[in-house]
């Protein structure tokens, strides 16, 4: 657990073999090919998707170390997925392969906010291993979304890798995209997401995952109830409004960078690989934000989550940052 964040400062990581250990969903995203919000398209193309296994992509491009834990079915679809991330560098021996069906996520394409529908399967079958907390152990940054923490057995392997990052002062980072859909019906899914807040170091919920968790409030006040709740960095995104970012004793704004939108899918994603590899590189908080909003920029302008990234340094020049 890192105790503090100065926005002009550095994090002085440890030494370690891996960079960034994302864990989570590995699934696949059908996102149509028209912009529509009634579910009228008829035509939808296949993707890699998953907000960690994204994130783990992207950073390699950008130049850093990855790995993924996962759980896909032994199917047709969990295959490209392993392939998908082989093809990337990244060798899949954290992904298991269980006997059910791939999860997948239909999305219709959009501007604003896409409109998700999710078919769970193999995704939250994610169990503890020793060589996931080997893994673990030589990372420098633990990184998780709502998914893995939504369902049984994950949760309890997300749990033990909270635990073990925190005593050996490995950074955390969480996504707090809480969807009711992806949570069993009869449990309190916020109020279990809120008792992880608390656990975590970086959280960077958007203007909808606040609203869903606290109810319609300023951008200023959710923040303050984070903080509240024990996170040390607070990340909010704003979508064509920028981004407010406190640590608790500063509060920072940033402005979009975006000047073409095509796909907003995985643009969330994208801030945390420019973020997380600007970190791991040694630029200063400050920095690193921006260069996450840089990335996260850049992606817009394409569909889908992974897209063709440059590396860092590429995009700090071509944003002037």
């Amino acid at each position: 657990m890192v105790n503090s964040f100065d926005f002009n400062q550095a994090i002085d990581f440890s030494a370690a073999a891996n960079d960034v250990l994302a864990v989570g969903e590995l699934l696949i995203d059908l996102i149509s090919d028209d912009y529509d919000e009634e579910f009228q398209s008829s035509t939808y193309h296949k993707f890699f998707g998953g907000s960690p296994a994204n994130i783990a992509m992207n950073v390699r491009k950008l130049g850093i170390h990855s790995q993924v834990a996962a759980a896909v079915g032994e199917d047709g679809l969990g295959l490209f997925l392993v392939n998908e991330l082989r093809n990337a560098g990244i060798e899949p021996h954290l992904v298991e392969r269980v006997p059910l069906a791939t999860s997948m996520v239909l999305v219709t394409k959009s501007k604003s906010s896409p409109i998700p529908i999710f078919y769970r399967g193999a995704d939250h079958h994610l169990g503890f291993r020793a060589e996931l907390e080997d893994t673990l152990m030589q990372s420098k940054i633990l990184h998780f979304s709502c998914w893995p923490i939504s369902m049984l057995p994950s949760r309890h392997t997300m749990e033990s890798l909270i635990e073990t990052a925190r005593k050996n002062q490995i950074l955390i980072g969480f996504d707090p995209n809480y969807h009711p859909m992806i949570w069993n019906r009869n449990e309190d899914g916020i109020e279990y997401l809120k008792s992880i807040i608390g656990m975590v170091d970086i959280i960077k919920p958007s203007e909808d995952d606040a609203e869903r968790l606290f109810g319609r409030d300023t951008p200023e006040n959710q923040v303050h109830k984070i903080l509240n709740l024990g996170a040390k960095l607070v990340i909010m995104t704003l979508g064509e409004n920028g981004a407010i970012v406190s640590n608790g004793k500063e509060t920072v704004t940033f402005g979009t960078l975006a000047t073409e939108v095509v796909d907003t899918t995985g643009a969330g994603d994208a801030f945390w690989s420019g973020f997380y590899s600007a970190l791991v590189k040694g630029f200063t908080i400050r920095q690193a934000l921006s260069l996450g909003f840089a990335v996260s920029a850049y992606k817009l302008k394409f569909t889908g989550a992974v897209v063709d990234l440059p590396k860092l340094e590429a995009i700090k020049e071509l944003y002037s940052i």
